[in-house]
């Protein structure tokens, strides 16, 4: 059966929604005008390499059987999806024409999947350590997630690493880390269904008889995307210097050792709220994946072209630490330079 999803975000959300029509679903982008305009001429381009391949494959969405369009966020019709993605970076949520969106999606009740590297506040509700906890610094504008039922909302842990080519168009996307997208459940099983129905719809998709990297994999644990913070506190953050970005590869083999101490201590949080250690990956495995990664972060490259706001995961770790007493310094010295890079960027008007 052919399911209907909408996907907040054309970029980064292009990849879920290359996977979801190779399966034979159907998708509608919500982007800027002009690029919605772009992608219903001439559909999306993915470039993904394949197992034992040298060169990445071009997957284009006019030749996938499911169907894909695009619009922009004042002319979506709720009425005919069956699930939500967040794929949009957290600060373009506070957008005017998005959160009159977000407010609409949460009033039609629909199951909202987050690829964000940022959890959404109510998938946080979900976890007992941190309901009560205050957070809210860590958000661009936490009102936008008031109105969700924390049990309509999960979170995807964002490991495949993509870009855009800055010399290309807007509907083109290189994927340069084709690791799985990992999910918690929703909290109910008729949500659950529905997601997992697309995990076992993207698995059975083949390519001239050969897998496709990139798969949707569902987990009961709510603690499994959590897995994903140590890394970006260990690579990504540490990319955005008080100098010019570094690539996440030497922001995590500079200094292993120090590396490993932070990528532990995040792990040790993660598990003092819950997580099972299973649910977590090995440093070594991470310091491998690192070594490929050759150039900076999206959030150290949106610092330097001049944004204002970026994704807070480093901040939103911080302030779990310390709420929990498990402080660290190396934590600490992180958020105070992406603080300051960020103030730098406020004060002299940058993205303004």
């Amino acid at each position: 059966m052919a399911r209907n999803i909408l996907i907040l975000g054309a970029s980064y959300g292009s990849l879920l929604a290359t996977k979801l029509l190779m399966a034979g679903h159907n998708v509608t982008l919500v982007c800027r005008k002009n690029t919605a305009e772009l992608i219903n001429r001439d559909g999306t381009e993915v470039r993904i390499k394949l197992r034992d391949e040298p060169t990445h494959r071009a997957i284009f969405s006019r030749d996938l059987p499911g169907k894909l369009d695009a619009t922009s966020p004042d002319n979506v019709d709720l009425s005919r999806y069956d699930m939500v993605g967040l794929a949009m970076q957290e600060p373009q949520y506070t957008n005017h024409t998005i959160r009159v969106l977000m407010i609409k999606i949460a009033a039609a009740h629909l199951p909202c999947l987050s690829i964000m590297n940022m959890p959404p506040l109510p998938y946080l509700k979900r976890i007992p350590a941190l309901a009560d906890m205050d957070l809210e610094e860590a958000y661009t504008n936490a009102q936008v997630w008031e109105r969700f039922k924390p049990g309509l909302v999960t979170l995807c842990s964002p490991d495949p690493q993509a870009f855009r080519p800055p010399e290309e168009a807007a509907n083109v996307l290189h994927v340069g880390l084709p690791t799985n997208f990992k999910a918690a459940v929703f909290a109910d099983e008729a949500h659950n269904k529905v997601l997992r129905e697309l995990e076992s719809d993207i698995d059975a998709v083949k390519l001239d008889g050969q897998d496709v990297p990139v798969k949707l994999k569902v987990f009961d644990s709510l603690f499994v995307p959590l897995a994903k913070w140590s890394m970006l506190l260990t690579g990504n953050y540490r990319c955005i210097t008080p100098e010019e970005p570094q690539a996440i590869r030497n922001a995590v083999h500079d200094d292993l050792k120090v590396s490993q101490s932070i990528y532990e201590h995040v792990d040790a949080i993660a598990r003092r709220l819950g997580a099972d250690p299973q649910d977590q990956v090995p440093f070594e495995k991470y310091a491998k994946a690192a070594e490929s990664l050759l150039k900076p972060s999206s959030a150290a490259r949106a610092v330097a072209n001049g944004a204002p706001f970026i994704e807070r995961v480093d901040l939103l770790v911080k302030l779990i630490s310390h709420q929990l007493g498990m402080t660290n310094a190396h934590i600490d010295r992180t958020v105070q330079i992406v603080d300051q890079k960020l103030n730098e960027r406020i004060e002299s008007g940058a993205g303004i």
